[in-house]
């Protein structure tokens, strides 16, 4: 082994989350190290192909902190924690603003809030380049650049595979480095390695029954690595047991034109979903992040399709910015279609019987206003339900596409790492989608993973700085 290098604080992962934590850090004056087990400048990791708006739970980033605590407490059904809504909603403008002041630029994108603060240039809306120097790319880049320049230290191509402690203290990491192992110790240690929608062995652990029949809908670069080395060392995890992602055409799954875009969670919210028999057995009314984890756990996640009409396919189908009209055609998906609902449920292998008959209820219950009456009931407060009468008819096989996973590794305020007992374990530290307990709950609540990312990596640097020299 070679003689341990030294540093105050290092940081695992240089996705924004590590980014952000380092570059702060390194402004400040404190000697940091960057490591990154990608071995290139152009390392994969979600944050550089992600669509690049920063929002929180779908509200813009500059709106007032209570109406951003509003709306996260909407989406997570009280499951976060208060102090967390709390650090999010008082934060993620001035951090965002920090950022800009960094060198990104954002633009608006249509008249969505949540949509007010994406990164320019904007991805495109299609193809597999589609984030090649555009949002994420660019920001990474942006940001790696002023890291350097305020006299941070990046390790490529190493990745940490222990944490060394002393005691209840972390002081350190081993890492694998070139084909060695090297000893690096530090002060402060920050695990910002992403979440673990990468590791089959975890997502079978906490996520789905059969993760090979879910779409990897990011870089697949995030084994989780992080959560195993804190959870050796006794970190509580939080909130495993949900992710972010969206539909897709079940196509995904073997064609790689149809991820991460167009994505099937329009037809879906204003359609229905049946199982393989051909009922209906979960509230579409939830959106597209709820119904993916819903297809996700359960026993067969490809057994599921979406019903709709020429309508749907007209209207909600083309309403999203890589909408699945015309899209999932032109990449190469197959939607079924036909005159009759009865020879639609031949053409995808469902009872015909049972088919027509959930349609007929469901339709019922749009035209008496009954969705509720339903089993399972329709809500209808975010997403209207729109009837099936209009042919020609249509069927896409589902798959669930999973983004990155809400939990992980339980942080404080502060984003110190916790213990079961819920105190901080001294010197380790946490960010981004390597943490848990904000995201989730019984709805899946989604709050934002770039906001989640570089509010809890800033709030990691700033509380190491202020305690760098107790």
């Amino acid at each position: 082994m070679n003689a341990p290098q030294s540093f105050e604080a290092l940081i695992i992962g240089a996705g924004l989350a590590g980014l952000s934590c380092a570059l702060r850090l390194a402004e400040q004056g404190v000697r940091v190290a960057l490591l990154e087990k990608g071995e290139t400048e152009r390392y994969l990791c979600n944050s550089r192909i992600c669509g690049g708006a920063f929002h929180v739970s779908y509200r813009d980033v500059a709106e007032s902190p209570d109406i951003l605590m509003k709306a996260m407490k909407s989406y997570t059904d009280d499951f976060s924690r208060q102090s967390f809504l709390d650090v999010m909603a008082q934060n993620v403008g001035q951090t965002v603003q920090w950022l800009q002041s960094k060198g990104l630029r954002y633009i608006k994108v249509g008249t969505a809030s949540h949509r007010q603060h994406t990164l320019a240039p904007p991805i495109a809306t299609k193809g597999r380049d589609y984030w090649h120097g555009r949002g994420g790319d660019v920001m990474l880049r942006t940001l790696q650049a002023e890291y350097k320049k305020a006299g941070g230290t990046l390790l490529l191509g190493t990745r940490a595979i222990k944490l060394k402690m002393s005691g209840t203290v972390c002081v350190g990491i081993e890492a694998e480095q070139q084909g060695k192992i090297v000893q690096i110790e530090a002060r402060n240690v920050v695990i910002c390695d992403g979440g673990f929608q990468a590791n089959l062995e975890l997502l079978k652990e906490f996520i789905t029954p059969a993760p090979a029949k879910i779409r990897q809908r990011n870089a697949q670069t995030a084994k989780g690595d992080g959560l195993i080395m804190a959870r050796e060392v006794g970190a509580k995890l939080v909130g495993m047991d949900h992710f972010y992602g969206h539909l897709l055409i079940q196509d995904a799954m073997t064609n790689d034109d149809l991820w991460p875009f167009p994505i099937m969670d329009e037809l879906c919210v204003a359609g229905l979903i049946v199982n393989a028999q051909g009922e209906r057995f979960v509230d579409e009314g939830l959106g597209g992040v709820y119904l993916a984890n819903h297809l996700a756990a359960l026993e067969d996640p490809l057994s599921t399709t979406v019903i709709f009409d020429q309508s749907i396919w007209d209207g909600p189908g083309k309403a999203f910015i890589t909408p699945a009209n015309p899209l999932i055609v032109q990449n190469g998906g197959t939607v079924h279609t036909s005159q009759t609902l009865e020879e639609l449920a031949g053409k995808v292998g469902i009872d015909a019987n049972r088919l027509t008959k959930t349609v007929a209820a469901y339709n019922a219950a749009v035209s008496a206003g009954t969705l509720e009456q339903l089993n399972p009931t329709r809500s209808a407060k975010t997403h209207s339900a729109m009837p099936i009468i209009n042919a020609p008819f249509y069927a896409v096989r589902l798959a669930p596409g999973i983004t990155y996973t809400m939990g992980g590794i339980a942080i404080d305020e502060h984003s110190r790492v916790l213990n079961s007992a819920e105190d901080p374990i001294m010197g380790l530290y946490a960010a981004g989608c390597a943490t848990g307990g904000l995201e989730g709950g019984p709805q899946v609540g989604y709050v934002g993973g770039l906001s989640k990312s570089s509010v809890t990596g800033f709030r990691a640097a700033n509380h190491i700085a202020e305690n760098r020299a107790r």
